[in-house]
């Protein structure tokens, strides 16, 4: 692979899990509209098929939408065979599910067993066993690329709350891990934002936003399509980059 830039995705079948998710969603409208086909993964969403048909699509293309929870290792080796068998490839994967609930750092005791473990299951495990569902056939690609969509909080500590920054922290170095040891077939890297206006958050509506976006070097929060321009650029100009962090916060963590 000489991994040169490209401007189209003509071809190529991206799996995006979250897909019915603000972040998800957006990346998929950005990798459809350059002639990827795409799949998205949902856990729930009456609405999957409606809004997967929807994607930009021309003359070669073919969206769908799969059920599976990346919490049920079973589910995600259907969908993966699903894929396998309906389009034949896997070129591009990103990783936009996950969910997460505020706790303050110092409420130690809020932060149950439980909870850590349901967070780290689905922050980091969850994600881990995605990759390794759908590893074949990123390999079979030659030119394979995994977007984990982690988060600054990972570097940081600051965060919704501390397994979530724990999660974030082990998917970046895990991240890292598996840039190496699946090169040269398969890219992997993370895209960390900071607090990005989608709702994933619960609880946090429009003084939350107003008050990160004056502390925000460039004055204001994330959007949704400032990660899934990012997405872009590694799937299409960006295609020398691997096991590393991509920072989208406007200065955030500074």
């Amino acid at each position: 692979m000489s991994f040169e830039p490209t401007s189209r995705l003509d071809g190529k079948v991206a799996v995006i899990t979250g897909g019915l998710g603000a972040i998800g969603y957006a990346s998929a409208r950005r990798l459809a509209a350059l002639g990827a086909s795409c799949v998205l993964l949902h856990r729930k969403g009456d609405d999957a098929d409606a809004r997967a048909a929807a994607l930009p699509q021309a003359e070669g293309q073919r969206h769908s939408a799969l059920r599976a929870d990346i919490v049920d290792t079973p589910s995600l080796q259907r969908a993966a065979a699903a894929v396998q068998a309906g389009y034949g490839r896997c070129d591009i994967l990103v990783n936009s599910a996950g969910h997460t609930q505020p706790v303050p750092a110092t409420d130690l005791d809020a932060l149950t067993d439980e909870l850590i473990d349901d967070l780290l299951r689905a922050n980091f495990r969850g994600v881990f066993a995605t990759i390794r569902a759908f590893a074949p056939m990123l390999k079979a690609s030659g030119d394979g690329l995994v977007v984990n969509v982690s988060s600054i909080a990972g570097f940081t500590g600051v965060g919704s709350n501390l397994a979530y920054v724990a999660a974030k922290a082990g998917l970046d170095v895990v991240g890292d891990a598996l840039a190496k040891a699946l090169a040269p077939a398969v890219r992997v890297v993370s895209v960390s934002p900071g607090a990005v206006d989608s709702g994933f958050v619960p609880g946090r509506g429009g003084e939350f936003a107003a008050r990160m976006a004056a502390t925000t070097p460039l004055g204001r929060i994330g959007l949704p399509e400032d990660v899934a321009a990012t997405v872009e650029a590694l799937a299409t100009t960006l295609r020398f980059v691997t096991g590393t962090r991509i920072v989208v916060d406007g200065g955030r963590h500074l």
